[in-house]
């Protein structure tokens, strides 16, 4: 099966984006022609001789207008031309001539091996002919977008890329500029969608040749503050999402098997997974324990499925011992030291001296905490000591 079939198969078109870039356009055209007919030229509102170049080729699809709006505008408009024309998929790459055509068949075997997956293409970053600039700024994304989703990416700043942009239609993007490549790869990243990188090959031209519209002040100013607003919304947000995410629906058998019984950790990790499970499991933030405690749990590198398991200490069957035990604790710390509480324990009844129960369940879920990591621990070590001496 021909390439250009299957582009038409997958219902996969090609996006480029371009503005001022008369040099190159016409080469990166007639390259991605070779591959597929299925091309969208969208013309960010370029002043040099593009539109005399674009009004001498034959069989794209061109989008104009005639002020300059942003690469991400000018993305956002080939999507949203590529979407009305049916297509399912879009790759989009860059009219500066830096990649190259015959990357585009590795994008097309990957995405059919894992359908519905955002690629980017990575660049080999380590090239001589690489701007310094260009090195820092992308270890810079990687970092922030690590921060931001808990995902590694080799080349977060790379244009080369495969949107699966029928999964992704019913979003609203909000970054017009070179921020939004940052943007849809988070949002996505957030919304469960794969993003992986595929190896591609990169050129770049002499310093005197090389131009670029990314203006150094302006656009990092822009990108610092979108990442101020992602980094907010990840840790308040979709950090603990996604890392709920991992384990809803899962059996316990199947957690059990696959994060614990497979997991390489030591007894002390595996008796601090546990501690911190019971911990979170008692403290009294009731509704947010889990999504609250996966994210430490990810931060403090702990296996999130032993610390799942063990917050499952608050099961409904456990509730009115929990708040029975935090009643209790908060009235001996408040000098009211007493083992007889109502047992009739309640909202209402809480509520009407909350300072107690409060301090209470705070000093019992440190209580639980290290008293089920000593457990666990010393139920560890012996077991592994029966296992070696029995080997």
């Amino acid at each position: 099966m021909s390439i250009a079939t299957e582009f038409d198969k997958l219902k996969c078109c090609v996006i480029i984006p371009t503005y001022n870039n008369q040099q190159t356009l016409a080469g990166v055209i007639a390259d991605v022609s070779d591959y597929t007919s299925n091309v969208i030229v969208v013309n960010d509102g370029s002043t040099d001789a593009t539109n005399a170049i674009l009004s001498q080729i034959n069989n794209i699809e061109l989008v104009s207008y005639q002020k300059n709006k942003g690469k991400g505008y000018a993305i956002r408009q080939g999507i949203k031309t590529a979407l009305g024309l049916g297509y399912e998929f879009a790759i989009t790459i860059d009219s500066d001539g830096q990649h190259y055509a015959k990357d585009l068949p590795s994008f097309i075997e990957e995405i059919k091996i894992q359908p519905n997956s955002l690629l980017i293409g990575s660049r080999f970053m380590e090239d001589k002919d690489q701007p310094k600039s260009s090195g820092f700024a992308n270890k810079f994304s990687n970092f922030w977008y690590q921060v931001e989703t808990g995902l590694k990416l080799p080349d977060t700043q790379s244009g080369y890329r495969l949107y699966p942009i029928k999964a992704l239609e019913n979003k609203n993007w909000f970054c017009n500029k070179y921020e939004f490549e940052i943007e849809i790869i988070v949002r996505a990243a957030w919304a469960g969608v794969q993003v992986k990188g595929v190896p591609i090959d990169v050129f770049y031209p002499s310093k005197e040749e090389r131009i670029t519209h990314f203006r150094p002040f302006k656009d990092f100013f822009r990108i610092s503050v979108l990442n101020t607003v992602l980094v907010s919304l990840a840790f308040l947000i979709y950090r603990p999402k996604m890392i709920f995410r991992e384990f809803k629906g899962k059996r316990f058998k199947e957690i059990y098997r696959l994060h614990i019984i497979n997991a390489n950790e030591t007894n002390q990790r595996m008796a601090a997974a546990v501690g911190f499970g019971v911990f979170m499991g008692v403290f009294p933030i009731w509704g947010y324990q889990l999504l609250v405690g996966f994210l430490l749990a990810h931060w403090l590198k702990l296996n999130k499925a032993i610390f799942f398991l063990a917050a499952n200490i608050s099961l409904p069957p456990m509730i009115p011992f929990i708040l029975y035990l935090s009643y209790v604790m908060g009235s001996f710390v408040t000098g009211n030291g007493s083992w007889q509480v109502d047992t009739d324990i309640n909202i209402e009844s809480i509520g009407s001296n909350i300072k107690q129960y409060l301090l209470g369940a705070v000093g019992l879920s440190v209580v639980m905490g290290v008293l089920f990591y000593g457990i666990t621990l010393l139920v560890m070590t012996l077991f592994k000591k029966q296992k070696a001496k029995n080997a």
